[in-house]
């Protein structure tokens, strides 16, 4: 791994992150509607000088680039901004919701990192009839989303067998486990086919190599040649897409959080937007591109630590 290819990758990440705050303040700039009215309690006829202290204490009338850029470094100091609608600071509401999300989105990385290389690598190993049910039942897992993979895991597991609870994200470590068992299982089934399905053509791939042949031919036990010939060079393509797997978590994660209301980062999102809170919509938008660039670009600098062709290529 260069150095000239280290530092394309923090350069491609610091101009996403930039490009991507801009767009989510040009959306929010762009949104109709005054978001001021929220305050007044959506009065007919509302005082104008109230609305436009509001408008100057949460700068609703800067121009764009002065609003952004008001905005960004406000950011950058971990100072959101206020809340219209909670009428609290939006780090302390980010604060007070962030544990749920990163609890659900670290459980379900678990399931995708273990289910996945687990499905696909016996797959891959055993072929025949493992690898054809293997194959069959994690590309239906890849084609059902998250919002209906929710429906049939309440339907199953909490109506049909009432072993898991279906609302809330628990107390203790017990009790968080339970509750966010089917959730994560919602969130990380697509990403775990996809794992699957990738580790199994890897693993494949591997095996059919000329050095496995030549390890083999040299009397070096299978179990050595697999672990040491396949599965290490098997890894890298495999960890390049379970890291983009668990970025993409964090992407979908609001579906699973307001299907089972575990209160997450991604429900508060979508509260805030139906109620038009800018400040709150802004932050936690920037804060999942910020995590998910983030995550991408260290897949990448491990991928090629793992792999060092790939990097020289790129190069």
């Amino acid at each position: 791994m260069t150095v000239r290819f280290v530092a394309t990758r923090l350069v491609t990440l610091v101009v996403t992150v930039l490009v991507s705050s801009l767009a989510i303040y040009g959306a929010m700039f762009l949104t109709p509607g005054d978001p001021a009215m929220l305050l007044v309690g959506g009065s007919r006829d509302p005082d104008p000088a109230v609305l436009a202290e509001i408008h100057r204490e949460y700068h609703l009338d800067d121009p764009f680039i002065q609003g952004y850029w008001h905005w960004m470094s406000g950011c950058l100091q971990g100072d959101f901004g206020k809340s219209l609608v909670y009428r609290d600071t939006v780090a302390n509401l980010i604060g007070a919701r962030a544990g749920d999300t990163v609890a659900l989105v670290g459980y379900a990385a678990v399931l995708v990192l273990v289910a996945g290389t687990v499905i696909g690598t016996v797959a891959a190993l055993r072929g025949g009839r493992t690898e054809a049910l293997a194959t069959t039942l994690t590309a239906g897992a890849m084609a059902v989303p998250t919002f209906v993979m929710s429906v049939l895991l309440i339907w199953l597991f909490a109506v049909q067998l009432p072993w898991f609870p279906v609302y809330g994200s628990g107390e203790g470590l017990t009790g968080t486990l339970t509750h966010l068992t089917l959730p994560a299982l919602a969130l990380a089934m697509t990403w775990i086919g996809y794992v699957a399905q990738v580790t199994r053509t890897a693993v494949r791939a591997e095996m059919r190599g000329e050095h496995v042949e030549t390890a083999r031919s040299r009397g070096v036990p299978e179990r050595t040649v697999i672990r040491r010939h396949v599965l290490h060079n098997a890894s890298g393509p495999v960890f390049a897409v379970s890291g983009v797997g668990i970025a993409g978590l964090i992407a979908t994660a609001a579906v699973a959080e307001q299907a089972f209301g575990t209160g997450g980062l991604g429900s508060l999102m979508i509260e805030a937007a139906s109620k038009q809170d800018m400040a709150v919509v802004q932050a936690v938008s920037l804060i999942f591109v910020v995590v998910f660039v983030v995550i991408n670009t260290c897949v990448d600098l491990v991928s090629a630590a793992l792999d060092p062709r790939a990097a020289r290529k790129e190069s």
